[in-house]
């Protein structure tokens, strides 16, 4: 088999040359690493991608192929994939494919043989930046890197939201995920709860959602820059006085906006399945699955309203709060585990706890 010849271009000039697999062509995102040995489905498939090119640090993907069980999402949601060693031909576990092929017919973009170690370090000292990946012939590297200033990933909501209302598995709880992204593990795990799981669009109204007369409401994970998304926020004010809430990532990221806090983006992020994270409550430490790019500033948050619950034992960032009068709970990682451990799937009953005693007191004392 021949391999096409394939460039990574980031912004600030660096090249990284490897072989293709998957599309050929040229696409263009925000590069950014991942940490995780195993999952690479659930992050090509996780809507929080929209917009990226992902590197795994991990240096062999691919050895376990796909399947149609393991994808957060209908498709995959990256702009582009970027590994060390590309694993072909595998034998495809549960009735699933080769990777290869598996990007191909979705037109996602592969480079491999890369020095994706050098690649995280770049990005690591010099943050987040912009790339390119292209197979074209006659590679001009400021041709490529004059691509770069026409991307723009602040709509990346609006691509991954669903476009009308669906319901999942009528249960016992109702409730109402708005949809910035969200992943389908999320879903099932309100709904292994007796969940009837109600998924709206992300711009629709509170009084969509509220006309539902849901037990709670969760604010799924989403890509991009939680200030974009004002108008949202302004729905969450609203809903967070009348409703349980569970926020999660993006959603995690807009409710302290809508609670009066302040996000600010990080130098590189955290993408992975082994951050570590401390339950100050619990005073235990569990490993998370964590993609996110912004953060909430603890500082930020009204210490009379607000408690800090979770923080990253790497870097001391915020990683949860819950309100001390309103039913409101939200944490930065993503608690169903897709991929990763599920040391935190416990916050999901807590959730279910929270709905229920609200469903018991008819008036809630939101004082």
């Amino acid at each position: 088999m021949v391999k096409v010849k394939a460039y990574l271009v980031l912004e600030d000039g660096s090249v990284f040359e490897g072989k293709a697999f998957g599309e050929t062509g040229e696409t263009v995102g925000e590069v950014v690493f991942n940490t995780g040995m195993t999952g690479y489905q659930e992050i090509l498939t996780d809507p929080s991608y929209e917009g990226q090119i992902v590197v795994m640090t991990y240096p062999l993907i691919g050895n376990y192929g796909v399947n149609d069980g393991h994808s957060e999402s209908i498709k995959p949601r990256v702009k582009g994939f970027v590994v060390r060693e590309f694993y072909r031909d595998a034998i495809g576990w549960q009735n699933g494919e080769d990777i290869e092929k598996y990007l191909k017919k979705y037109g996602i973009m592969g480079i491999e043989d890369v020095d994706t170690r050098a690649l995280t370090k770049i990005i690591r000292d010099k943050g987040t930046m912009r790339g390119v990946i292209t197979t074209e012939n006659h590679f001009d590297k400021g041709k490529a890197i004059s691509r770069l200033k026409g991307f723009d990933n602040t709509n990346a909501v609006e691509r991954v939201t669903t476009d009308e209302v669906y319901y999942v598995k009528p249960r016992c709880l109702n409730v109402a995920v708005m949809d910035f992204g969200v992943k389908k593990s999320i879903i099932n795990s309100l709904s292994s709860r007796y969940c009837n799981v109600n998924v709206f669009p992300a711009f629709a109204t509170p009084k969509q959602i509220l006309s539902l007369n849901p037990d709670g409401i969760v604010l799924s994970n989403g890509p991009g820059d939680p200030k974009d998304m004002m108008a949202i926020i302004e729905n969450i004010k609203e809903l967070a006085v009348k409703k349980p809430v569970l926020g999660i990532c993006l959603g995690h990221q807009m409710l302290a906006l809508a609670l009066g806090g302040n996000t600010s983006k990080m130098k590189y992020g955290h993408r992975g399945c082994n951050h570590p994270v401390k339950d100050i409550e619990r005073d235990k430490v569990y490993i998370t699955s964590q993609n996110h790019g912004y953060v909430v500033e603890a500082e930020s948050l009204n210490p009379d309203k607000i408690k800090v619950t979770h923080l990253n034992m790497n870097d001391g960032t915020l990683e949860g709060f819950r309100h001390k009068h309103l039913p409101i709970i939200s944490v930065q990682f993503h608690p169903e585990a897709a991929p990763g451990p599920q040391d935190t799937q416990y916050l999901f009953d807590g959730f279910i706890g929270m709905m229920e005693k609200h469903r018991r007191e008819k008036e809630y004392n939101y004082a």
